[in-house]
């Protein structure tokens, strides 16, 4: 874009969803599922490790990674097969889950109205008390038993205390930080850019991203606009098929999406980004009021060198024209169209296929 940004968030992945593609040499498979099977009749369950290859057989394995014996995967089948189905079958939904996921990002885009923090209960329960071990009549005729009981009740005791005064401080820290996060994104998110840049960050980081992400951003000197340039992921970062459970066999079965289907799920993702992350800033960052968002992707270059960088799209959004955005709707908002009620540079063929073009420049008076 021929703009230097000062500040850069980075993105960690949040939900694995993993691309299941095939080629000549290779297979890779979804993630797979760690389990506790018992190894024959009143056996002691142990630890395996179900390895998915890309065509849904499944591959037994120690948690070292060492593959299990044939004759020992048929025992772990016969007296675990339940247990193995019923983790299939959730796997299955879990993953199809993600999938749909990429198609809807946008519906958990904030209004601009959702501003402020509503800071969180500690998660942690404070240790259960202990009661005391009453003596027994025969604790009366032998002292030194009676003693050792006393001497247990304290230890257990001032356990139980020194653990509950841990609780209280790990519970100060947390409200503490829940505190510092509410005034940050209620009062300093206002002027302050370090601020406003550690809101985005932890407000973007609530989302899931299906590979590390950057979002290089800049803010004029007034704070009311904000530049960002979103690295979007490239159409093989993507889930490409759906998986079903067979009735008869412990394995998955692969259905993959058809060529069209791909490249609809992959512009609605991009551009379902994209309207999270500006829903985000006009939601969390209240002096806002234009934002100047590019998304772009790495691609490799035709000679194999190092890979370039293609902008798909770019958009100049204000606040005014976000906030007709019916945010009461969004399930029947297509992401691609809501873009394009914006300024917008986008050279997008019918079959879905992008088209290098040039973003806007950065231009703080918003001609």
């Amino acid at each position: 874009m021929g703009i230097r940004f000062q500040r850069r968030i980075r993105l960690a992945p949040g939900v694995r969803l993993t691309t299941c593609k095939l080629r000549p040499g290779l297979s890779v498979g979804p993630p797979g599922i760690r389990l506790q099977l018992a190894s024959g009749e009143g056996g002691e369950s142990q630890p395996v490790y179900l390895d998915i290859a890309a065509n849904g057989e499944i591959r037994y394995r120690h948690p070292d990674g060492r593959r299990i014996l044939d004759a020992e995967a048929r025992v772990l089948r016969r007296h675990g097969e339940e247990t193995i189905r019923a983790a299939l079958e959730s796997h299955c939904e879990r993953l199809n889950a993600e999938l749909d996921r990429l198609d809807r990002l946008h519906e958990q885009t904030p209004p601009p109205t959702a501003t402020g923090y509503q800071p969180r209960s500690y998660p942690v329960s404070p240790p259960a008390p202990v009661s005391r071990e009453a003596p027994s009549w025969w604790h009366a005729l032998l002292p030194n038993a009676r003693e050792r009981l006393e001497r247990e009740n304290q230890r257990r005791e001032a356990s139980h205390a020194e653990a509950y005064r841990d609780w209280e401080w790990q519970k100060a820290a947390f409200d503490a930080r829940e505190f510092e996060r509410q005034q940050r994104e209620e009062v300093a998110a206002w002027d302050d850019p370090d601020a406003m840049q550690q809101t985005l960050d932890e407000r973007l980081d609530e989302l899931g991203w299906p590979r590390e992400t950057l979002i290089d951003f800049e803010l004029s000197d007034d704070l009311r606009t904000i530049a960002l340039d979103i690295d979007l992921p490239g159409e093989e970062a993507l889930p490409d098929r759906y998986w079903t459970m067979p009735a008869k066999r412990l394995k998955l079965s692969p259905r993959k999406l058809g060529a069209t289907r791909q490249r609809e799920l992959y512009r609605r993702h991009v551009h379902g980004v994209a309207f999270r992350v500006l829903g985000t800033i006009f939601a969390r960052l209240p002096r806002i009021e234009r934002a100047l968002v590019a998304g772009y992707r790495q691609v490799e270059a035709p000679d194999g060198s190092a890979a370039q960088i293609q902008y798909l799209f770019s958009a100049k959004v204000s606040r005014e024209s976000w906030e007709r955005l019916d945010f009461e709707r969004l399930a029947r908002l297509d992401p691609i169209d809501a873009l394009a009620t914006f300024p917008l540079r986008r050279e997008m063929a019918r079959s879905g296929v992008f088209r290098d073009i040039v973003p806007f420049e950065l231009d703080w008076r918003w001609r």
